[in-house]
């Protein structure tokens, strides 16, 4: 009975401590990427509400990725600092119990909230991720003047990038387009205006320019500049190839693959989405997040680990004292996981081996530290 007692009070401790984490740093993370996301998109078009609360419901796996395991090693820290202050388990100890059987609930906990990590990073986030990068295109279906920001730059489309100046509705004024091939501009136009024309059923679309001036250029072998001509129109057209958006939206790369096509093209070396071979570099990308997906699955483990021995170390009640030093201990965790992914191209340096690097580390570390607090 008191058994039951003590695990429940544990649980419940640290669960608690964790929801709460998970909610705040949730908070955080989502409603500021949320708004600095849709503004980077779409600016301040007026979007309907159903987008909004899609898109917030799909950048949430991305936060729970890392919330989870975050806040479940703050809420650890924080826990057992605060029974280590209190003696609470100096009086455990004394009646015989061993380290081991005090941690049981929160190694329980750990395991369930791995699991929870776990269909996130193999079945949600690659949905979501896919799903987020379609919607754009979506909303640029239904209104493509959307894309035309005033005071911005669009770099979307591939092959153009495009100044303007202001927009009211289909008409933009002060309008700069530079029409690129390879990291070259080959045309630049200057527009006073430029009106949009929607065609029926047809993805690309006319923009009629008004006192527009156009610089052609063509280059050396060594990309040097060859030849500038110049010619002024008062009025002009070219069609803008709304179409190259939707091939660059529909690309799909190794994180927006469900898992069970990243284990078939690393085990058949045969891209899932094109059928074509992959070379060594796309098939370390697979392969690094394929790893990427198990690896990050054990970080809630991996922090129940290391997390008990230091929060008992550090004895302190204090709030800022547990969160410092989760926020260290997650960093170090990230800093291989952004080196993993970082390399993932490069199948020399391994970083589908790198990837599981953290949790080898911490949870060498862990047991050690474990270990001797339970010989203590």
């Amino acid at each position: 009975m008191v058994v039951r007692i003590f695990d429940r009070y544990l649980g419940k401790q640290v669960l608690a401590a964790t929801l709460m984490g998970v909610l705040l740093l949730s908070g955080v993370m989502v409603l500021g990427n949320v708004y600095k996301k849709l503004d980077e998109l779409l600016g301040d078009t007026q979007l309907p509400m159903g987008f909004i609360l899609e898109f917030i419901a799909l950048i949430i796996p991305f936060s729970l990725i890392f919330t989870i395991p975050w806040a479940f090693l703050t809420g650890i820290l924080l826990v057992f600092g605060r029974l280590s202050a209190d003696n609470e388990l100096v009086s455990l100890r004394m009646t015989g119990w061993s380290m081991s059987r005090i941690c049981a609930a929160v190694f329980v906990l750990a395991f369930a909230l791995s699991s929870v990590c776990y269909w996130v990073n193999v079945s949600v986030s690659p949905m979501a991720k896919d799903r987020i990068k379609r919607m754009f295109f979506e909303v640029a279906m239904d209104n493509p003047a959307a894309l035309f920001q005033e005071g911005r730059v669009l770099d979307k489309v591939p092959g153009f990038r495009i100044y303007t100046g202001k927009r009211d509705g289909n008409e933009l004024q002060n309008v700069e387009i530079v029409e690129i091939e390879g990291r070259l501009a080959q045309r630049v136009i200057h527009a006073r205006k430029a009106t949009l024309e929607m065609q029926p059923g047809e993805l690309d679309f006319i923009m009629h320019l008004e006192g527009a001036e156009i610089e052609s250029m063509t280059y050396n072998e060594d990309k040097s500049v060859n030849k500038v001509e110049f010619v002024n129109a008062a009025t002009t057209a070219i069609v803008f190839p709304l179409s190259r958006l939707k091939a660059d939206s529909v690309k799909v790369n190794a994180s927006m693959k469900s898992t069970a096509m990243l284990w078939d093209e690393v085990g058949s070396r045969i891209d899932g989405v094109t059928e074509k071979a992959m070379d060594d570099k796309d098939h370390s990308r697979s392969l690094t997040e394929l790893s990427k997906r198990y690896s990050f699955s054990l970080a809630c483990i991996t922090f129940a680990l290391v997390g008990i021995p230091l929060g008992v170390t550090a004895q302190r009640r204090e709030t800022s004292s547990g969160f410092a030093l989760s926020l260290i201990t997650a960093t170090v965790y990230l800093v291989f996981i952004i080196l993993a992914d970082t390399l993932n191209s490069q199948p020399s340096a391994f970083p589908h081996l790198i990837m599981w690097l953290p949790n080898v580390l911490f949870l060498g570390i862990g047991g050690f530290l474990f270990y001797r607090l339970s010989r203590r």
